[in-house]
């Protein structure tokens, strides 16, 4: 165990923002046996305050499903893989045609661009005064590194089955909300798994010495590449398939149970 990957939402932070205390001793104790410790979530820069305020971490992030890297310490952009506007154009026109009701937003280098109705009453206080605008107008001469889908009357699977396919020459597509209907795209070929590879590569680490944790199908292709790839217990079908070891469910701090076993048996060689 070279380098710990983790997701954050539902994998090691709760709904309520938290991330639990076995929890961060089990992080600061990876990184104090010389265990590189890197986050991979779907969040953006702005969204990384657990890391920072309740962990302390100062590392590298890889955020928006691999689109983007962040340094925590200094609060910079490393590097982003940004889509073309005229390929989101595109994709929303080709959703639209299947899903009338549908309402789209993108994440940039600098900030959060929504169209009419992205928001609701859920959502309007995490955007933050944002003024809906057509992409048209909100997109020229921004850095986008992220574009979403949301539809209220259709479950998250349903809707990414009958996206994926009809926008896959434009964008890849997948989701990480276990109950909202909203769909993540960036770039073709760009996932979590492709950047952390790229990470780890530059360290000399292989993949067979990386641990990896996630709950979601937007963490399938980085469970699936890591050496040790854990799903956890409490998370998506599709991303237990994807991994060849289970992490007992969130609510029992199963990142931490894990890396408590992996650090006893580091200690014992």
């Amino acid at each position: 165990m070279r380098l710990v990957a983790s997701d954050m939402d539902g994998t090691v932070v709760g709904n309520d923002g938290r991330m639990s205390e076995r929890t961060i001793r089990a992080f600061r104790a990876c990184a104090e046996s010389g265990v590189d410790v890197v986050f991979v979530t779907g969040r953006p820069p702005r969204w990384l305050q657990p890391l920072k305020d309740q962990l302390g971490h100062t590392g590298t992030v890889i955020c928006s499903n691999g689109a983007l890297t962040y340094d925590l310490e200094g609060e910079c952009v490393l590097e982003a893989t940004l889509l073309d506007p005229e390929d989101i154009y595109a994709a929303r026109d080709i959703i639209r045609g299947l899903f009338p009701a549908a309402t789209f937003a993108a994440e940039t280098v600098s900030g959060f661009k929504v169209e009419t109705g992205f928001a609701d009453e859920a959502t309007s206080e995490l955007l933050g005064g944002i003024t809906a605008q057509p992409f048209e107008e909100s997109l020229p001469g921004e850095q986008i590194v992220k574009f979403l889908a949301r539809e209220k009357d259709i479950s998250p699977d349903a809707f990414l089955a009958a996206v994926r396919p009809a926008v896959a020459h434009l964008v890849s597509t997948t989701h990480s909300a276990p109950t909202v209907a909203l769909l993540e795209m960036a770039v073709p070929e760009i996932n979590k798994s492709v950047t952390l590879a790229r990470y780890a590569a530059e360290r000399g680490i292989d993949a067979a010495d990386v641990v990896a944790f996630g709950d979601m199908p937007n963490d399938i292709q980085m469970l699936d590449w890591a050496g040790s790839g854990y799903a956890m217990a409490s998370g998506h079908p599709d991303a237990l398939a994807a991994a060849n070891l289970v992490a007992p469910p969130f609510d029992e701090d199963g990142v931490a149970q894990v890396l408590e076993e992996r650090l006893a048996a580091l200690r014992t060689a």
